[in-house]
């Protein structure tokens, strides 16, 4: 009662009632930016990962003589060890897109159509019967974003420009094909909508001048989190001369990145609490010198030093635990509602806040982590409280009888 009647200022007393409203607002904006920050930080991963693993595999398996010719043999080996999902045989290559006077580096995929059919995250987002008709020598599917940016549609031409092609007197030439875009796929990351096109393996394998062999073989398991602990079992299967390649180390950057950026705007974002926590420290200490009177008279009735840092205490964590609730509500809202908030800001200022160019998706994500949303909590709440801990203590050792003098 008497914690809640000096958080009620009054006029003499209203500057204190400021600085404890600025702290609280000041604990509520850092526990919501924290949460929102952290949630985008764990909705970019969580994204990339999704695209990146649901197209790119969890490992891939590639034969250390060069390319890997009894693949159909080596794949059947792979699958039988327990946690394989699938194993894929792929022929990759880098070439040259061209069409409508517009050029791009692409990555050519070759793959099987049953294969490709087995990808769900490629094949919920393809055009209509693009799988029916993926076959032959003149077929391939390409990503929206790269349809767009060479300006075709389904059943128009992309010119396909290797650079090492036939061998000649002369040298090599370049091999220059065209093929008839029988779909397109969107997934919301940009680095394979604008970069890939898939093509069947017989015709990938005369592209690339592969022979009967491919490039590699895509391995799917169970628990791509946990696969490195499924490598020497499909190294074993798949045989010496093989070596794999993990997606951990294909996306060793990104991640690092991700990871570095997450833990510095973890810290460098709690700055904004412990400031706060330093206003209640301020305004506290605030109140214990213009209420020593109080504290003395209260004292001289018979209340005790820990009732007196209770007091303050209460008054004190009030603000702490009002604040994070308020920040909670505020980052958990913002989360839910954030790409229509981009949307709005975008339109309402005229810029890009968001380029898909740059970040690699079509929306902003953000998926929150109870684990981290507790965490947030709870050191909003302990910091708040340890800020309460010395103003406390100044009121419960103040000497009555001085105060009663000098008040």
């Amino acid at each position: 009662m008497i914690a809640a009647r000096y958080l009620r200022a009054k006029r003499q007393e209203s500057f204190i009632s400021v600085i404890s409203l600025f702290s609280l607002l000041g604990i509520a904006v850092g526990v919501a930016t924290l949460i929102i920050v952290m949630s985008v930080m764990n909705g970019f991963r969580v994204e990339l990962l999704r695209s990146i693993l649901g197209l790119s595999g969890h490992m891939t398996v590639q034969s250390q003589m060069g390319n890997l010719a009894d693949y159909d043999a080596v794949a059947g080996r792979i699958r039988a060890v327990n946690g394989v999902v699938s194993a894929t045989p792929i022929v990759d290559g880098q070439v040259m897109a061209s069409q409508n006077g517009a050029n791009s580096g692409v990555l050519v995929r070759g793959v099987r159509r049953e294969d490709l059919a087995k990808v769900t995250v490629l094949t919920e987002k393809l055009s209509p019967r693009a799988l029916q008709f993926f076959e032959g020598e003149e077929s391939v599917i390409i990503g929206q974003g790269l349809a767009n940016k060479l300006g075709l549609r389904l059943g128009a031409d992309i010119t396909l420009i290797a650079p090492r092609g036939n061998v000649t007197p002369f040298g090599t030439t370049p091999r220059i094909k065209t093929y008839r875009v029988i779909g397109t796929f969107r997934i919301g990351n940009t680095l394979y909508d604008n970069n890939y096109v898939y093509m069947p393996l017989e015709e990938a394998q005369l592209y690339f001048s592969t022979g009967e062999a491919v490039s590699g073989i895509e391995v799917m398991v169970r628990d791509p989190e946990a696969d490195l602990r499924l490598v020497p079992d499909i190294q074993k299967a798949a045989g010496t001369q093989m070596r794999i390649v993990t997606w951990q180390q294909l996306n060793n950057t990104v991640l690092q990145a991700l990871e570095i950026e997450s833990s510095t705007m973890f810290l460098i974002l709690s700055l904004i609490i412990l400031v706060a926590t330093l206003n209640i420290i301020s305004g506290l200490i605030m109140l214990v010198k213009d209420k020593s009177s109080d504290i003395a008279i209260l004292r001289t009735m018979g209340a005790t030093r820990g009732a007196m840092m209770r007091v303050f205490f209460i008054a004190g964590a009030s603000i702490g635990v009002v604040g994070t609730i308020l920040g909670l509500i505020l980052g958990v809202l913002f989360c839910m509602n954030i790409e229509s908030i981009r949307q709005g800001l975008s339109a309402l200022t005229g810029k890009t806040l968001f380029d898909p160019a740059i970040y690699f998706l079509s929306r902003m994500p953000a998926q929150m982590d109870p684990g981290e949303v507790a965490a947030v909590v709870v050191m909003a709440l302990v910091l708040t409280f340890m800020a309460t801990l010395y103003p406390s203590w100044r009121a419960a050792k103040l000497d009555p009888v001085e105060a009663l003098r000098h008040g």
